[in-house]
Order: structure tokens, then C-alpha cells, then sequence
């Protein structure tokens, strides 16, 4: 049986669940509590489990008290299993399900899968494929947090993960940008050249469930991962061993509302995260590290303290090329996004920067209209085979996607990365869309684009009315 094939029928139990009000979001977390028992048995790492607490136990009990068994289970597993990365997937779980019966007919759901017919090596994709699922809910806006596979594809592979190497993302959500970069590599060598030199993988993720996710996601695909709970704009990110690679989308929005410090090491504090996380980056990459980071607009015009940063990135590091992102291909999130490319040299800052329009005259994307792998060919091309950036390069032309600034004239523009250089004959996304589903898509993002100014704007309020009452 295909893997596409098992992931409709496991998501299409969550039908079951509606009735209570369940979200996708909050069904694919339950499913880490589940899939990882049915799996343990399925590729023989029972002996991991605590006896008497695995799937058969589960799927043998019957139906009255069935939940009630489930919630000891849970807490059994996170307290007692010899893994520590099963304790830490199980700890202090919280079940959705209220009703035995709607837990009996999702386990017995998951039982009639003919798992027999999938290989060791197609588990974690099953589950990559249902954590895509969750990303297409509307009304959750799940989908803003959910990077394109396209795209994480097409960064790892300009960017060309290394064994041995220590691969980062410091806001890892399910383990998307590290998924893509292990099965680069164990494409690229042969197993027994990849086992003797395997890379090291390091995440941070400050909300619990969402890191469960994370751990279950890199478990079964074979990742030697640390994923830290915790933010790393704060000391959690001292946690961190300095990077070769860091590939990152960090989530959109203010960092409004927090009352924890922001590291010693982050030189310009203001409440929008990206600025924090770019910053975060560019100090924890080692001499000779590099990394890909997907960013919105405001990043490359702001001014202020986004002026002060992107000076520092580039007096610290080499920012060699920005790629223009197509609008829309974040469902719900309302922004606009491009990806910076920068290598850490010992004494080198930055001398061109390169700049590959794939926003001006492109199609609508959406449900209809898949970001693929083949949008990327023409980039990647033009990029070269040089992960850093060092490859040669040379224009097209006045009227192509692909130009360069010097430094002097990045500076000469008061240091203004928001480079438009194409007329955008396409017309505005949102007059284009016909499909209600992405309509509704286009207004939740707006809308929650602009909470994010207000929240933002009552941080800094909040923050100011704080420092005032500690200064009295």
C-alpha cells in the first residue's frame, strides 16, 4: 500500500473526532500518541515500551473503559519508558478524546491499515504526510507555519548538507527543514558511508505539543535530533552547539506578550521575532557555517533597528543572495517572504548580494496550483554548485529575474534590501482568486497580520508601562 494511500485513510478517522470539536492541529498531536504505539510493533521496538502499555493492550481492551486505560497508559509511558526521547513525547499528556467510543473507533481504524505492506523506511513519511494534512486546515491557521515542501527542498539543496556536520533550526515546528535535510544526505551516500558519519540535528520549539510533533517526526525518520522545549531568543538558546548549517522559517508575527529576558547576545530588541531570530543565526553559525532563512518583507526595509541588523549581518557575515518568494504560498499568514542566504567567514563581511525575483509575474498559487520542485530550476541554476555562494555568476539582463548590488550601493540605498527591479504585470493576488476556500484563506490572513501590528504595538506599551513601575 502507498504511503499516500494509509495517510487518507488515518485522516480520514478525523472525522470522528469533529463532532467534539477537535481540530486538525490537536488530531495529528493525538496521533503522535497513537501511531507511535502501532508502530513500535510494527518495526519491532516494543522492547523500548513499558509491558503491559503497548498496542495490543490498547487495541485489545475493550470498549468500555477503554478511555480511562488510555490516560493511565499515557502517563505511564511518560514516566517509566528506558527512552528518553519516548518519556519525552509522552510527558504530561493531554488526551482529546472525551468518549471511549470515539477512541475505539480511531484505534480500531488504525488496526484495519494494512501496515504489513509498509517498509521500515515509509513511516516517517506517512507521517510528514499527515502533518502536510494539518497544514490545510483554514481555520486554524496551521498552514502559516507549514513551509512548502518545494521550497525546504530547494534550500537543502543549494545549501548542501555535509556528514558529520551539526544541522540547526531554532524554530524547528514538526522538523520539517531537518527531515529534508537528512534524506538529502542519505540519498546523496551510500548507508554504510552515512552511518559512520552521520550528521547531528538540533532543534528549539517553544510550544509542547507542537515539539512532541518534533520528536515523534525525527524519531521515525531515523534523526539523531535534540529538540529543545523553549525559545531560542531567550538562554534556552545557549543550549545550542555553534552550527555548520542552519536552515529556518521562523513564525511570522510579534514576540508581544513575553516577560522573558531576550538573550545578552542579541544586540537590538524590539518585539518583531524575526529580527530576534535572524540575529540568533547569524551569532550561533561556527567560521565556515552557513544558512538559509525565510524571512518577510519588513526584514529588508525597516528601519531602525531592522537598518542596525541587517548592517551587522552584513559587517559579520557574507549575505550573497535573496530570493523573492511568491506571494500567497504561505496559506493565512498575510505576508510576504524572501530567503537570505549568508556564510560566516572569519574576517569577510559581505561584497554583492544577489537577488532572484521569483515574486514578479508568477502565477497564483494555491490548492489549485501547487508551489512544485520545478519552480525552483531556473534559481537553483543560477545559484551554482557552491553551497556559500561562491560559485561564478553573471546577469541576464536588465529585464531578467537574476541581478546584483554591491555593498556600496546597498549602502547608497540606506541599506534597503527591498530591491524591485521588475514590472509586476500579474495583478494583485487577492482581485485574482476565484476558489472561496483561498478567499477565506486571503481575509484570516490579513486579519491576523493585522493583530499582529496591534499585539506588537501593545507590547511595546506593556513593556514601556513595565519599566516604568520597576523603575518607581
Amino acid at each position: 500500500m502507498k504511503s499516500e494511500s494509509i495517510v487518507q485513510k488515518i485522516w480520514a478517522l478525523c472525522h470522528i473526532l469533529r463532532g467534539d470539536g477537535i481540530s486538525y492541529h490537536q488530531y495529528v498531536s493525538e496521533l503522535t500518541y497513537l501511531l507511535f504505539l502501532k508502530i513500535a510493533e510494527e518495526n519491532s521496538v516494543e522492547q523500548l515500551l513499558p509491558p503491559n502499555y503497548r498496542w495490543a493492550d490498547l487495541a485489545h481492551h475493550p470498549k468500555d473503559g477503554l478511555l480511562g486505560f488510555y490516560q493511565e497508559m499515557l502517563t505511564h509511558l511518560g514516566t517509566t519508558a528506558e527512552s528518553e526521547v519516548i518519556r519525552a513525547i509522552y510527558a504530561f499528556p493531554t488526551t482529546v478524546f472525551s468518549h471511549s467510543e470515539n477512541l475505539y473507533a480511531v484505534v480500531d481504524g488504525i488496526s484495519k491499515i494494512a501496515w504489513q505492506d509498509v517498509s521500515g523506511d515509509r513511516f516517517g513519511e506517512i507521517y510528514e504526510g499527515l502533518i502536510e494534512k494539518s497544514s490545510q486546515d483554514v481555520r486554524s491557521g496551521a498552514g502559516q507555519y507549514f513551509t512548502p515542501r518545494a521550497l525546504v527542498n530547494s534550500m537543502v539543496r543549494v545549501c548542501k548538507p555535509a556528514l558529520g556536520e551539526l544541522i540547526q533550526d531554532p524554530a524547528v515546528g514538526s522538523g520539517g527543514f531537518l527531515i529534508a535535510a537528512d534524506r538529502y544526505l542519505r540519498s546523496s551516500q551510500p548507508s554504510k558511508v552515512y552511518r559512520n558519519n552521520p550528521p547531528r540535528y538540533q532543534g528549539v520549539e517553544i510550544e509542547k505539543n507542537t515539539r512532541r510533533i518534533c520528536l515523534m517526526n525525527t524519531f521515525l525518520n531515523g534523526l539523531d535530533a535534540e529538540i529543545v522545549h523553549g525559545d531560542a531568543l531567550t538562554d534556552d538558546g545557549l543550549k545550542l552547539t555553534a552550527a555548520n548549517l542552519v536552515l529556518a522559517n521562523p513564525p511570522f508575527g510579534s514576540k508581544a506578550g513575553s516577560r522573558r529576558a531576550l538573550r545578552a547576545d542579541i544586540s537590538y530588541r524590539n518585539t518583531n521575532k524575526q529580527l530576534g531570530f535572524l540575529q540568533h543565526i547569524f551569532l550561533t553559525l561556527r567560521d565556515g557555517g552557513r544558512a538559509a532563512v525565510v524571512l518577510p518583507d519588513n526584514v529588508l526595509f525597516e528601519d531602525g533597528v531592522g537598518r542596525s541588523v541587517r548592517q551587522e549581518l552584513m559587517a559579520t557575515c557574507r549575505l550573497h543572495t535573496i530570493l523573492r518568494l511568491p506571494k500567497g504560498i504561505f496559506p493565512g499568514a498575510g505576508v510576504k517572504t524572501n530567503v537570505l542566504f549568508f556564510a560566516k567567514d572569519a574576517g569577510l563581511a559581505t561584497d554583492d548580494v544577489w537577488f532572484y525575483d521569483l515574486r514578479s509575474n508568477m502565477p497564483t498559487f494555491g490548492k489549485t496550483n501547487a508551489l512544485l520542485d520545478t519552480h525552483f530550476d531556473d534559481f537553483e541554476r543560477v545559484y551554482g554548485n557552491d553551497p556559500t555562494g561562491k560559485s561564478k555568476r553573471e546577469e541576464d539582463g536588465e529585464d531578467s529575474r537574476w541581478r546584483k548590488l554591491s555593498r556600496a550601493q546597498i549602502a547608497g540605498r540606506s541599506d534597503n534590501l527591498n530591491w524591485l527591479w521588475l514590472r509586476d504585470e500579474s495583478g494583485d493576488r487577492d482581485d485574482a482568486m476565484e476558489d472561496p476556500g483561498e478567499i477565506l484563506v486571503a481575509i484570516i490572513g490579513h486579519l491576523r497580520a493585522a493583530l499582529g501590528e496591534l499585539n506588537a504595538l501593545n507590547a511595546e506599551v506593556e513593556g514601556e508601562d513595565f519599566q516604568l513601575k520597576l523603575a518607581q
